[in-house]
């Protein structure tokens, strides 16, 4: 009888390492993640509605018979959006006994025309409404945020406030964009 002899084949030098590595690159995989989740939650709290409106609040802007609150809802400049140019998110809340009697509100800079040209609409519930804002880039300095509330009745009230206390960070883009003085 003649004995054979087995060999063990060594695996490569690839196989070898990946062997000796899995473990510590599957919890770098766990790890990483968590990096990303103050950010996450704090977005959460801010979506929820738990940490405010959002930066630079402006509570109680009178707008006719009714107020409403008006928060940009990050503190940074306006975001690209493709051909579209550049959009800065708002979010408002109603008063608690106005929001039954408001239809609409919309929000511009400069002061609308008409109703047909009053902005882009808020959309959400009258406690936590959002929009995202056009900015274009030539925007004067001192120009105005105007709010346009539309009630039930048909009735229509505006409202204005300077961009530069609705938006410094808006306004800081601007200029140094090169906005007209």
């Amino acid at each position: 009888m003649s004995q054979a002899s087995h060999a063990i084949a060594t695996p490569g030098p690839v196989k070898q390492w990946w062997l000796k590595w899995r473990f510590h690159l599957n919890i770098l995989l766990l790890l990483v993640p968590l990096g990303f989740m103050p950010k996450y939650f704090a977005d959460v709290k801010l979506f929820r509605g738990d940490s405010g409106l959002g930066a630079n609040p402006i509570e109680n802007i009178a707008v006719g018979p009714w107020s409403i609150s008006l928060a940009e809802l990050r503190d940074e400049a306006p975001r690209p959006d493709g051909p579209a140019g550049y959009f800065k998110a708002f979010n408002a809340s109603l008063c608690s006994t106005c929001g039954s009697e408001v239809k609409a509100s919309y929000l511009r800079i400069g002061k609308p025309r008409s109703l047909r040209a009053a902005g882009t609409i808020f959309f959400g519930n009258p406690h936590r409404m959002s929009t995202s804002l056009p900015v274009p880039e030539r925007t004067r300095a001192d120009a105005e945020l105007w709010i346009t509330l539309e009630g039930w009745d048909g009735s229509m009230h505006q409202a204005s406030v300077p961009l530069a206390k609705a938006s410094p960070a808006t306004l800081a883009w601007l200029n140094k964009q090169g906005g007209k003085p």
